[in-house]
């Protein structure tokens, strides 16, 4: 994986906390924010490359999130978050429950580029050993997944709905993404 490194399992934060967002954490990070960042992490890809059985998808019918996965000449534009001082170990423990409910995820450090300089950033990245990463999809048959699969957060849909249109806000292109909640909107009616 280019420039990730496994986070220690600790709940002791030396120094302030930022978190990378590039998917929900966008729109709702659930944990309180000191300061915002647009930033790019160079290495990395968002896409629709996880099953989701838990929050927009059941094991019956899965859902598909997004996830960072690893793409040497890509890179990732979304969010950086600080986390409000003496709120870090809160929130790495509600992260943890959020993020890592099946292991699908890794908990990684990333280095991310902004306008102020490079920070450090704890993310989550796809396993790609994990049964729920799901290798290459095409983007029609993601959007018959999305458009149709509901979990425990809601309908696959809105979760992509919501991501886009918080992207298209930021100033962020994600031309796949425009397209798959435009291809949604046809398929959902």
């Amino acid at each position: 994986m280019p420039d990730a490194a496994p986070v220690p399992i600790t709940d002791s934060v030396s120094g302030p906390l930022w978190i990378f967002g590039y998917g929900s954490l966008i729109w709702n990070p659930e944990f309180p924010v000191a300061e915002r960042r647009l930033a790019r992490a160079p290495g990395w890809r968002r896409s629709f490359c996880m099953w989701s059985i838990h929050h927009r998808g059941s094991e019956g019918s899965p859902g598909l999130v997004l996830a960072l996965d690893a793409d040497a000449g890509g890179h990732c534009d979304g969010l950086a978050f600080r986390v409000e001082p003496g709120q870090e170990a809160m929130t790495l423990a509600m992260l943890r429950e959020r993020e890592l409910v099946s292991s699908a995820y890794l908990e990684v450090s990333l280095r991310l580029e902004t306008e102020a300089g490079e920070i450090g950033a704890l993310a989550y990245v796809v396993d790609r050993d994990h049964a729920q990463y799901t290798g290459p999809l095409g983007l029609e048959e993601q959007a018959g997944i999305i458009a149709h699969a509901q979990g425990g957060r809601g309908p696959n849909r809105d979760y992509l709905w919501s991501t886009t249109r918080h992207l298209t806000e930021l100033g962020i292109a994600d031309p796949e993404l425009d397209w798959l909640s435009e291809r949604v909107r046809g398929i959902a009616g």
